[in-house]
């Protein structure tokens, strides 16, 4: 493992994160060739990424991305147990009947036991709950997350996708549990400035820490799109977050400008986007998403110039902002 990876406090919390940490939504599950997730893992690993990003339901299938890196673990990383932090997730629609989503006592503790089988191990280093539940009562949903750390099964918890109204009673509650919020995952990006509204305020008066997901927009803040919309992109497929539509030429031109403003700054248009999420200093790291380790090896390279001018914030507001 590389000593060249700088890391982060978590919040106010004794924990550190890389700059950035390696997701699992994609490209680990079963669809997946395994020597290729092999690679990626011990790759991330090797360039000091010591945060691995899961949940239950990522594959595909799901249980898929959980049990392949289970796997890796128990053959090539077992020995490197405490030089990781392993986080999972539960909330999303996981197995059928009353019981296999959202945000019950019941589902959260039984997902967690479930991931700690599928994965190998005895404890995550942290539990999220993994979306809001809008009928559950949140004093019982953050009371699973305080047993799963009061039982060992989890060192921290954290959510992800909530409001900032919820996050603030979420962290009231658990404080009140002895179980302080360690961290809040949101989505987050120089195009989606959802965080914006309040909830990065709100985790830095609190001393809770952030970690972006889709900080590259789901590929359009790369160089993939500089030059139109590529037949093998996630555009011209099938997912739901980027379609032709919207790839606007105006949309086009502003990426353009983006990656311009990299240039000038020695980095890849990837890179500067994720560079550009830690100019808070609430964001402890930023999950990104990989299908080969060239990509996680380009990713990490973002840390090696964090700090922007405030005329290229004021350039990047300029051309993101909606």
């Amino acid at each position: 493992m590389t000593q060249n990876m700088q890391y982060k406090r978590v919040g106010s919390s004794g924990l550190k994160l890389p700059t950035v940490s390696l997701g699992f939504w994609h490209n680990f599950g079963d669809s997946a060739r395994f020597d290729n997730i092999r690679q990626m893992v011990l790759g991330a690993f090797d360039l000091g990424i010591t945060h691995f990003d899961l949940a239950n339901v990522y594959g595909p299938p799901a249980g898929s991305a959980e049990i392949n890196f289970g796997r890796v673990l128990k053959e090539d990383l077992h020995a490197w147990r405490d030089h990781m932090v392993i986080a999972t997730k539960a909330g999303h629609n996981m197995w059928p009947g009353p019981y296999g989503e959202w945000g019950s006592r019941k589902h959260l503790l039984s997902g967690l036991d479930q991931s700690l089988k599928r994965l190998g191990l005895d404890y995550v280093d942290i539990f999220y709950h993994h979306r809001p539940d809008p009928d559950t009562p949140l004093e019982e949903t953050m009371g699973a997350l305080a047993t799963a750390v009061k039982s060992g099964k989890a060192l921290y918890v954290g959510i992800s996708k909530y409001s900032p109204q919820m996050t603030e009673e979420a962290i009231r509650l658990l404080r009140g549990m002895g179980v302080p919020l360690l961290i809040h995952q949101a989505r987050y990006n120089m195009f989606d400035r959802g965080p914006e509204g309040g909830l990065y305020d709100l985790l830095e008066r609190e001393g809770v820490g952030a970690i972006p997901f889709s900080p590259l927009e789901q590929g359009l803040l790369t160089d993939r799109y500089l030059n139109g919309i590529p037949e093998d992109s996630r555009a011209a497929g099938s997912s739901v977050f980027l379609t032709p539509q919207s790839i606007t030429e105006d949309l086009l031109k502003r990426v353009r400008s983006l990656n311009d403003i990299a240039a000038a700054r020695g980095q890849t248009l990837a890179q500067m986007a994720l560079a550009w999420l830690h100019r808070s200093p609430v964001t402890a790291s930023v999950i990104i998403g990989a299908s080969r380790l060239s990509q996680i090896e380009d990713a990490a390279k973002a840390q090696d110039n964090l700090s922007f001018s405030e005329e290229e914030l004021r350039q990047i507001d300029e051309l993101t902002k909606k």
